[in-house]
């Protein structure tokens, strides 16, 4: 799934080619992924791009104050970016493909989804609030006004495993299953740990390694085009999707706990003083 630094990514490579360009033609090939009606996507068409923005890991196509365009990628969304776009015309449910946003000047984009379980969300909206996902966000993680304090304040009597919160969307926005095991992988801390119960050093320690470790993510993803993000995220990664792999800190082997549509990595050494945690997929059959 791209995070906020694939999105963040994203958003600036369609902001620079895709502003003061007009949209031409809005197909929508997947009926599912359109979850708004009212403004029609047709509304987009002839509507000129003001600007790009990230919300959380939503990307916000602006047309004037009162038309965006906002998709979420899901688990397995993408988007294809072409200088020519294809004149092929496309087929409801023989491609992989949701949406094509056709430009003045021949460019364009599709928005794409693999596999069966289809969850790539696009709106036309007035307002990006008007998207439930975004109007729910947490603080951005990389805000200046999102502080030490303010982090510990979210952290405060929640009885909430670590890893659990970080991925909560409505407690901070933008962190998925990847950075939250880099981010804790990091801080040298279990994904178990309960939330609310992180003593100072413990919350100075995690607040220092999600900003560390987004801030060189969102860097390392600067300048790219979309075909070589996802390649970007896994180069950048020591622990996650690593199963099996040494440790770059100290060498342990990389750990999974399965669940039922994902799995989190960490090293014991690192991260829960040598103790292997139990795979949940085998204490669920000895059950």
């Amino acid at each position: 799934m791209p995070e906020m630094p694939e999105v963040e990514g994203l958003v600036a490579f369609l902001g620079e080619r895709t502003t003061g360009r007009t949209i031409t033609r809005a197909s929508v090939a997947a009926i599912a992924a359109l979850k708004t009606y009212d403004p029609p996507i047709s509304a987009l068409e002839g509507a000129a791009i003001t600007g790009a923005e990230r919300r959380g890991k939503f990307v916000v196509l602006s047309c004037g104050s009162e038309l965006h365009l906002v998709f979420h990628l899901a688990k397995a969304g993408w988007l294809r970016w072409y200088d020519t776009l294809p004149t092929t015309l496309l087929k409801p449910g023989k491609s992989p493909i949701a949406l094509r946003i056709a430009l003045d000047d021949g460019s364009g984009f599709d928005l794409t989804e693999a596999g069966t379980k289809k969850s790539l969300a696009v709106y036309v909206v007035r307002d990006p609030a008007e998207v439930p996902g975004i109007a729910r966000l947490g603080p951005d993680p990389l805000d200046p006004s999102f502080t030490r304090d303010a982090f510990a304040a979210l952290l405060d009597d929640r009885r909430m495993q670590i890893k659990g919160l970080l991925r909560d969307q409505g407690v901070i926005a933008g962190i998925g299953n990847a950075y939250s095991d880099e981010i804790l992988h990091a801080a040298r801390m279990s994904p178990y740990a309960i939330a609310g119960t992180l003593d100072d050093a413990e919350i100075d320690r995690l607040f220092a390694a999600m900003q560390e470790t987004l801030a060189e993510a969102v860097a390392a993803a600067a300048g790219k085009p979309p075909a070589d993000l996802k390649d970007a995220k896994r180069r950048g990664m020591r622990v996650h999707a690593r199963r099996g792999e040494a440790c770059p800190v100290c060498g342990d082997e990389v750990r999974s706990v399965f669940f039922a549509d994902r799995s989190l990595e960490y090293c014991p050494t690192c991260q829960t003083g040598g103790k292997v945690l139990a795979d949940r997929r085998l204490s669920r059959l000895l059950k």
